[in-house]
């Protein structure tokens, strides 16, 4: 996913120390869905996951950012086409859905609320997918 979420927010939330979930369980719990992104009730992006690792990422109301994923030590590395910078996160279980850990968020950090949502509406101009 691409990673964006303001610092600000980041920084005035409570601790996330659940354990990840595998890589092999975030690939079969992701792929063919689209998932929502949230922190606390408000969803601010949404990623469709595609078979063969691909991905397509938008935050609302925003263009959509093709892309991939892949593991390293554990975590969920994602690079889109707009930024070669690898933005990785652990996952872990959270319900029905997932709790999402961006790694290098500072101490105290909310986890973001990943769930599945509705397909994923790209604004301008790769209308459609």
């Amino acid at each position: 996913m691409y990673r964006s979420v303001p610092l600000f927010l980041a920084l005035a939330l409570p601790a996330f120390a659940a354990e990840p979930v595998g890589v092999a369980e975030f690939e079969a719990f992701a792929t063919g869905k689209t998932l929502t992104y949230a922190v606390g009730s408000t969803v601010y992006g949404a990623e469709q996951y595609l078979p063969g690792r691909r991905v397509i990422w938008a935050f609302k109301g925003q263009q959509c950012r093709k892309g991939f994923w892949y593991e390293e030590a554990g975590q969920v590395c994602f690079v889109y086409e707009d930024d070669p910078a690898a933005q990785c996160w652990t996952f872990s279980r959270d319900g029905d859905g997932l709790l999402a850990g961006f790694t290098g968020d500072p101490e105290g950090a909310e986890p973001i609320r990943v769930q599945e949502g509705d397909p994923l509406t790209c604004a301008g101009p790769d209308l459609g997918v």
